[in-house]
């Protein structure tokens, strides 16, 4: 599947490798932005939207082997031999799934705010609760739907977060099938050992990168390293975004 991608030139000559920027969970390719405008000053930029999210075509399937095939298709398209490739939450999981069906087209990999592990938890039982009643609601604007919400949910970041998905009265994302395949979003496939560096950026008030999971990540990325964005939840990007560049620009500018 090819992905809806904005594709952006670097504004300086160059002869890095393009980066793939990857949205998490109820996201879209603008999530990652803050990260875009940034990077673009020395790489080629690529941010898509993942299936069943934004305007990217639908699928009953939502695991992490058919995401990582999506990324390879939407490369191919693009003419990308080789990427660097950051990815959030469900979109770090997408990446690191991708240096076990194309090891050798990832030359770094940035996963933030995630491990590759099966978490066993539903987090975000809640949000698809707020989700669903603003549908029940019949909500036409982003006012309505905040509104609705906020019954459901107290966090305004993440109700904010939320609408930039609900375009002219629907969500731009496949509620259905993200529910019924979310056990596989959680999930997680054990994949083998990627023998390059690569960067890990957790939030230090996030649970989903904790020592307990260290084993399992440095078992399948033996040069994985840690820099931990002290202050951050799993947003860490948004909240964190000078923190966050500058970890990864001292990644990029190692050989």
């Amino acid at each position: 599947m090819i992905l809806n991608t904005r594709a952006q030139t670097a504004q300086n000559l160059h002869n890095n490798s393009p980066i793939l920027l990857v949205h998490g969970l109820f996201g879209s390719l603008d999530n990652l932005g803050i990260l875009a405008r940034d990077l673009i000053s020395t790489h080629d930029v690529l941010q898509v939207d993942m299936r069943n999210h934004g305007l990217s075509p639908r699928s009953a399937e939502m695991n992490y082997p058919a995401m990582a095939q999506d990324l390879l298709d939407t490369l191919d398209h693009h003419q990308v031999e080789k990427a660097i490739v950051i990815g959030h939450s469900m979109g770090g999981k997408a990446v690191m799934a991708l240096t076990a069906l194309a090891p050798e087209r990832v030359e770094k990999l940035v996963a933030i705010d995630i491990a590759p592990v099966d978490y066993h938890v539903r987090r975000h039982d809640e949000i698809f609760a707020a989700i669903n009643a603003v549908t029940e609601a019949g909500a036409s604007s982003r006012q309505q739907a905040a509104a609705v919400m906020r019954e459901h949910l107290n966090e305004e970041g993440v109700i904010q977060f939320l609408l930039k998905s609900f375009v002219d009265g629907e969500w731009r994302f496949n509620v259905p099938v993200l529910w019924d395949q979310y056990p596989h979003i959680v999930g997680w496939e054990t994949v083998p050992a990627w023998d390059k560096p690569a960067l890990f950026i957790p939030g230090g008030n996030s649970p989903y990168v904790t020592e307990a999971y260290r084993s399992e990540l440095l078992a399948q990325f033996p040069q994985a390293r840690a820099h931990v964005i002290a202050g951050a939840g799993h947003w860490v990007h948004a909240e964190k975004p000078d923190a966050v560049l500058r970890a990864i620009r001292r990644y990029l500018d190692e050989a």
